[in-house]
């Protein structure tokens, strides 16, 4: 059993500047747990709550201030001294102080660095690494990356709605491989996108590219051009971040691609284009986050991708159950602080696992170094993760994670991803003619 003697929290800063909470928890052995609430720029309206202070003079308005206290007034009275004998024990302490069902009260940022913190804690008290401590079965592989290229948004007239293209290096033979391969693919990528917009190209939201142009095949087309010229023909695929409901119009009940609005069900002909002319390993949120119906149909249409819901799932449990229950995904994206405690997220992961549905760890654009999801994405198996631009230092971080764990779980080896990759023989990536 762990005696929690310590608990100290704080505001401190995420990877773009931004106040987050973190706590600290020692146990009476002197072991060391440290937790951090990361957050996204993109997200969803079903997530657990951030809470931040509004105050438009500190942080304009970003400072936790009130969620530091929070664990300090009322978390710490809670579990100090106690003897806590699980990460599912401890998470009930919170979850039941809290008391509401999107931890609005404490803060998520509250709840969930606590939980965080007594994972590691944990972890250390056993002299284990976290994923092993966590792990459900043999540790035997490491998860492929996911990186992030290209960043939709606003580059001047140009206004690209889908918010991440990503690059898989699902040939790489090894993690070495794979790294290199995504660290390679990102300066040629830079190189012919410089060549085609006449300039070097701006840096997105989440430190990838800024996409060049409104149309998803036309960047999809300059991704392949790049995989050729980086020699990796074939043995990079790619994916698709869209991020639907940040251009969904309610009103209309209409989407933007490229110049056009178009309706849900135009939307997933055009992405059901995109894969017959392009290897994409998986789709995420390619419709709003409530449009059930839509994410239905989605998963009967596009049967060369995996259709994954990040919005829509929440990383809680309820909204996969229905998912499940719909036929509305072929897998979720994994990102604990959604839901707030280390032990729902892991609930919702064996709810998945049950019932042959992916679980895709991923960290968040605010994201931090030594993100607990490193440590869920091996402990827990996943056969691929999304990693981010390789450009910024917490997101090289995960990435050092992956080369260390390799190193260190004897005989692990790169995942693969063969047998879940559905766009099987055609034109491979990088071989396919632009679309431009």
């Amino acid at each position: 059993m762990t005696r929690i003697t310590e608990v100290i929290a704080r505001q401190v800063l995420d990877c773009k500047a931004r106040p987050m909470v973190e706590v600290d928890l020692v146990t009476a052995s002197g072991h060391l747990g440290r937790g951090a609430a990361p957050t996204g720029s993109s997200v969803g309206a079903h997530e657990a709550v951030v809470l931040r202070d509004g105050d438009p003079g500190d942080y304009r308005g970003l400072s936790v201030h009130t969620a530091v206290r929070n664990v300090l007034d009322e978390i710490v009275p809670a579990i100090i001294g106690r003897d806590i004998v699980d990460q599912e024990g401890f998470d009930r302490i919170l979850i039941d102080l809290d008391g509401t069902s999107d931890k609005s009260r404490l803060g998520a940022n509250a709840v969930y660095s606590a939980s965080v913190a007594f994972l590691r804690a944990q972890a250390h008290e056993a002299g284990q690494p976290v994923y092993r401590h966590i792990a459900r079965e043999p540790l035997r592989s490491i998860p492929v990356p996911a990186f992030n290229m290209i960043n939709g948004g606003r580059a001047g007239d140009v206004v690209q709605p889908f918010n991440e293209f990503l690059a898989v290096p699902v040939g790489a033979r090894d993690i070495d491989e794979a790294v290199q391969m995504g660290v390679t693919l990102f300066a040629v990528l830079g190189e012919v996108l410089t060549r085609f917009a006449a300039r070097p190209p701006s840096v997105g939201g989440s430190y990838g590219y800024l996409a060049p142009s409104c149309d998803p095949g036309v960047v999809l087309a300059l991704m392949e051009d790049a995989v050729v010229e980086a020699g990796y023909a074939g043995r990079v695929a790619f994916a698709l971040d869209c991020a639907s409901s940040e251009f969904y119009d309610r009103e209309r009940g209409t989407y933007r691609y490229a110049d056009a609005e178009v309706t849900g069900a135009e939307l997933i002909e055009r992405v059901r284009c995109l894969s017959l002319n392009h290897d994409l390993l998986f789709v995420e949120d390619l419709l709003d986050e409530d449009d059930w119906a839509g994410f239905t149909l989605a998963k009967q249409v596009l049967d060369r991708t995996l259709i994954l819901g990040d919005d829509l799932i929440v990383t809680n449990r309820d909204r996969l159950e229905r998912a499940i229950a719909e036929a509305a995904v072929d897998g979720f994206v994994l990102k604990p602080n959604q839901v707030g405690t280390i032990s729902e997220a892991l609930d919702t992961h064996e709810l998945a696992r049950r019932n042959g549905i992916l679980s895709t760890p991923s960290g968040r654009s605010g994201g931090v170094v030594d993100d607990i999801v490193m440590d869920l994405s091996v402990g827990l198996q996943a056969p691929f993760q999304k990693n981010g631009a390789p450009r910024s230092g917490e997101r090289i971080e995960k990435l050092n994670f992956l080369i260390r764990a390799a190193q260190k779980i004897a005989g692990a080896e790169l995942a693969r991803l063969d047998d879940l990759a559905r766009f099987g023989p055609g034109p491979a990536a990088g071989s396919s003619p632009p679309d431009r």
